[in-house]
């Protein structure tokens, strides 16, 4: 039984961990150029407006985050509206 589990997991799993062995340099850069990213807004946030370095910081993870939410409506309306052009 735990043969077949660990056979159905391995199956399933392939193309995520061939995605991760194909890209696992892009990958470690961007977590990188991420927890820069983070550190950097949540000093500009703290110096700028002398909050906190907590608020600074959550501000610096919620607002990409957001950022990346409305992207994605903005990117499936501009995608439908531009299919209805198209045809």
């Amino acid at each position: 039984m735990i043969d077949y589990v660990k056979k159905q997991i391995s199956v399933y799993n392939a193309p995520i961990l061939r995605f991760f062995e194909n890209n696992s340099g892009t990958i470690l850069r961007t977590v990188i150029y991420t927890i820069g990213h983070f550190i950097i807004a949540a000093t500009c946030v703290w110096y700028f407006t002398g909050a906190d370095f907590i608020l600074a910081m959550t501000d610096a993870i919620v607002e990409p985050l957001i950022n990346g939410v409305w992207y994605f409506l903005l990117d499936k309306f501009w995608a439908s509206k531009m299919s209805k052009v198209k045809a």
